[in-house]
């Protein structure tokens, strides 16, 4: 597999191998030692997610801040744009993002570690988001961004889009001055 840093080098982004011909394709979506190689850690998940949405739905920026998960996430049907923002008060780039286009063309995956916000919005017409974390889902500890928080700045496709679907607790979510962060 190819692993390629992002701006915020903790935010990988994982290009299996694929092998493919006339008939499809094979790709390991999932190998244990070359992942821990990858990150430079032995890194355990709990728990695998898959959600589907319609085109225009934008889900995030979510964050667990007394229990954080670590995120694996890759696009089995549709496209979307993906974004990490990190949420580190000690790191040199508290409050900056990355996004990246992961379908299920490239077979692109994201590692999104602990003390990341994630999100993403669907610019196809259906989407399914499969995703690793390495902690559960915890309702009372889950934290959200608002997804359009201008000190962020996440420069999200809405061009393809236009006004993105959201639930009324991304709709609630705080702006960047009342956002809780991680030291």
């Amino acid at each position: 597999m190819k692993v390629t840093p992002t701006r915020l080098p903790e935010v990988l982004v994982i290009e299996p191998r694929v092998f493919g011909d006339e008939r499809g394709f094979f790709l390991e979506s999932w190998n244990q030692r070359a992942f821990d190689e990858a990150v430079g850690r032995p890194v355990a998940f709990v728990q695998d997610n898959h959600s589907r949405s319609a085109r225009g739905v934008l889900r995030g920026l979510h964050y667990q801040l007394t229990q954080p998960q670590g995120k694996l996430v890759r696009v089995t049907s549709g496209r979307v744009f993906d974004v990490a923002v990190d949420m580190r008060k000690s790191s040199p780039r508290f409050g900056q993002w990355e996004g990246v286009e992961l379908s299920a063309e490239n077979h692109r995956q994201l590692w999104v570690p602990p003390g990341f916000a994630h999100g993403f919005v669907v610019l196809s017409e259906r989407a399914d988001f499969l995703y690793k974390t390495t902690d559960f889902y915890q309702p009372a500890d889950e934290k959200a961004l608002a997804w359009n928080d201008p000190h962020v700045g996440v420069q999200w496709p809405l061009e393809e889009i236009g006004t993105p679907a959201l639930s009324a607790k991304d709709q609630a979510a705080p702006r960047w001055d009342e956002a809780a962060f991680y030291d």
